[in-house]
């Protein structure tokens, strides 16, 4: 199946975005690097989840204040990764909407399961649609927290 060109969404001065070649990706590392889930993520690595996945940027006219991303087939599955918005402009409301916008998009229709990890935003999440998991017993993972500092 084929990506779906570029879409945009605006509310008042802020905009998403699904085209890859406006997200600021330094920024992107920047703050994924001082963040608890990618401690230290190179830009390579960075650069390399983005183009695997289906992106959505979070914008203040042409400033990136938010990231989110899709690992998906778009048939069945998809893992929402990396969602932030910078702390200057959490607040308004723009989290949730990054994530109703994320749920919504065209190719994500239909799928069979949605997942992510959260150590803090649960709240946020629930508000959109996601809860617990009904079977944690069933979920099993390979967690590698320090991979990126390892690398060195």
């Amino acid at each position: 199946m084929t990506a779906s060109p570029p879409d945009e969404w605006r509310r008042g001065e802020y905009s998403i975005s699904t085209d890859p070649s406006r997200l600021d990706r330094p920024a992107i590392r920047e703050f994924l690097a001082a963040s608890y889930w990618s401690p230290e993520i190179p830009q390579d690595v960075v650069d390399r989840s983005i183009e695997g996945s289906l992106v959505f940027g979070l914008y203040d006219g042409e400033k990136q204040i938010g990231f989110a991303r899709a690992i998906t087939d778009r048939a069945t599955f998809a893992y929402v990764a990396d969602v932030y918005v910078l702390e200057e402009y959490r607040g308004r409301g723009l989290a949730r909407w990054l994530m109703e916008t994320v749920l919504a998009h065209p190719d994500l229709q239909g799928l069979r399961r949605w997942m992510l990890l959260t150590r803090d935003a649960h709240a946020l999440y629930r508000k959109v649609g996601f809860a617990d998991a009904a079977r944690p017993e069933r979920i099993m993972e390979i967690s590698r927290p320090d991979i990126y500092r390892e690398r060195k």
